[in-house]
């Protein structure tokens, strides 16, 4: 496989990603629904997919839309990795479709994906490797939570945290 047609590849999953992601738990406040104050839009099970009957309101962590990534912008070096990352708006449209189908539990994670949106590509990994079984004293998973909340507004994710370290504790699951 040449590297052009390894790049048309990546860039096919990415924009089929961002089209084919379904349905998401409990309704976001308006603030964390609009996120940074502006509005968003509602939108709802008849909206979906989102790339093909709202594409306007896809865009990616850096503020391309779909149309900007192609082949030819990911060749001439116009798109980076940083372009195709997805837009916490994004997710929360997801999660509002979600919910609009009844799927309660996929409208969380996509509510807690959008949250872990600001959280550093690397530190997403540490926190994923230091939830495994016997990884983490509760002290630790508990300080996560914090940092979870208190500097990334991960209000979601820091409840997540919490509630896996008291089933590792009850479970003999910690680390000692």
């Amino acid at each position: 496989m040449s590297s052009n047609d390894l790049i048309e590849q990546i860039v096919k999953e990415v924009l089929k990603s961002m089209e084919s992601i379904q349905n998401d738990e409990q309704k976001y406040e308006s603030e964390e629904i609009h996120g940074s104050g502006r509005a968003c839009e509602i939108v709802s099970k008849k909206d979906y997919p989102l790339g093909k009957k709202r594409p306007e309101l896809i865009k990616t962590s850096t503020g391309k839309s779909i149309d900007d990534i192609s082949l030819e912008n990911v060749l001439s070096g116009k798109i980076t990795l940083d372009d195709v990352k997805i837009n916490k708006k994004t997710l929360l449209y997801q999660a509002q479709i979600a919910e609009s189908v009844g799927n309660i539990q996929l409208a969380a994670n996509f509510r807690r994906a959008a949250e872990l949106t600001v959280v550093p590509d690397a530190r997403v990994l540490e926190i994923y490797n230091a939830l495994k079984p016997h990884k983490s004293t509760k002290q630790q998973l508990i300080e996560i939570a914090e940092e979870l909340e208190s500097k990334y507004k991960a209000k979601l994710n820091a409840e997540l945290v919490r509630e896996a370290a008291e089933s590792y504790e009850k479970r003999n699951m910690i680390k000692v």
